[in-house]
């Protein structure tokens, strides 16, 4: 097990590197074709040179190398590397630490996450058992055309649905209402309620965990159907077992592998995109500030999130990893 972990270690150390260098060639490109990002934030105002060169070397955007179009700067890069590994991401715009701008944004964007976690692993994981144990009748229909639905469904489309009906034509009238608890107004309300945090971020963790409901759902239909077919499984029944247990004891548990890989991934697919979800419902998470970022034209927030959006990403795969042993014992590690 020990081994192991310590190979995969190993192995984030070249798939970190190569992210950073790709996002950083990318933001280079970009300010060598569009110009100084710090130009924009005085907009019609004319800074002096001395305002300019002063922003622009403490974001560190004075190195020659930006001044042409395709040079990859890689002083740059191995410069920002060294201070990276140091603690220091860097600033935005307006000096703000990207430390203190990830540390301000990842609570929000962790309870989103989770919230819409927990809808695809309960939604989908049950509604996927359903199905299977039912194949071929109404309710493995129902499951196979609604997931399709929600599959073929864009997320921005999802979200302002969800935001027009739920949080306009019900919340309003809901709001309104003077028996109506605060808390209440805010689980429908179209946008982020600073006062009600986790109240106003359920309708977009529910919208956010849709995104991968169906998926789940279908992949536990197909693993169980296939599962409940197999020797075991007849073995099991024909020594007595309830159908309660062979299902979920022994049928369910040999199909969580691939679900288990799916949610993984779609769990750190969950804390670095809500890009969208985000964005729709102004929840102020990390995916908003790295809207922010491209817009403005702020290298240092987007290389310092996605950098540790990555690395969580690594480590969840890692987990996801580990979790084979516990679910299977069949598989080992050594």
């Amino acid at each position: 097990m020990a081994g192991h972990v310590i190979r995969r270690l190993v192995q984030f150390v070249p798939t970190l590197f190569g992210a950073m260098f790709l996002l950083h060639y990318m933001t280079s490109l970009s300010i060598q074709l569009t110009g100084n990002p710090v130009r924009a934030l005085f907009g019609d105002r004319t800074p002096t040179q001395a305002q300019l060169d002063a922003m622009t070397h403490a974001m560190h955007l004075d190195d020659s190398c930006l001044r042409h179009v395709g040079n990859p700067c890689l002083g740059l890069f191995f410069d920002r590397l060294g201070r990276m590994t140091q603690g220091d991401f860097g600033i935005d715009l307006r000096y703000r630490p990207v430390t203190q701008i990830i540390g301000d944004a990842v609570p929000y964007t962790l309870t989103l996450a989770l919230i819409a976690f927990l809808v695809e692993v309960v939604v989908g994981v049950g509604m996927g058992v359903l199905a299977g144990r039912r194949g071929g009748g109404a309710v493995d229909y129902g499951v196979k055309i609604s997931t399709v639905l929600l599959i073929s469904i864009p997320v921005f489309v999802l979200g302002y649905i969800t935001q027009l009906v739920f949080g306009v034509l019900i919340g309003r009238p809901l709001r309104d209402a003077a028996w109506t608890p605060d808390w209440l107004g805010a689980v429908f309300s179209p946008s982020f309620k600073p006062e009600q945090p986790f109240a106003s971020m359920l309708m977009p963790g529910i919208v956010l965990g849709v995104v991968g409901l169906a998926a789940t759902a279908r992949l536990t239909r197909t693993n169980l159907m296939e599962n409940l077919r197999a020797d075991y499984v007849r073995t099991a029944r024909a020594k007595g077992l309830t159908p309660n247990r062979v299902v979920w004891v022994h049928a369910v548990r040999n199909s969580l592998i691939p679900v288990v890989t799916n949610l993984g991934l779609t769990l750190g697919v969950l804390l670095g995109g809500a890009v969208i979800v985000e964005s729709i419902f102004n929840v102020p998470g990390v995916g908003r500030e790295i809207q922010r970022a491209l817009f403005r034209g702020e290298p240092s927030v987007v290389l310092g999130t996605v950098t540790i959006l990555v690395l969580v990403y690594l480590v969840l795969n890692l987990i996801v990893d580990l979790l084979y042993g516990l679910i299977d014992p069949r598989i080992s590690h050594d």
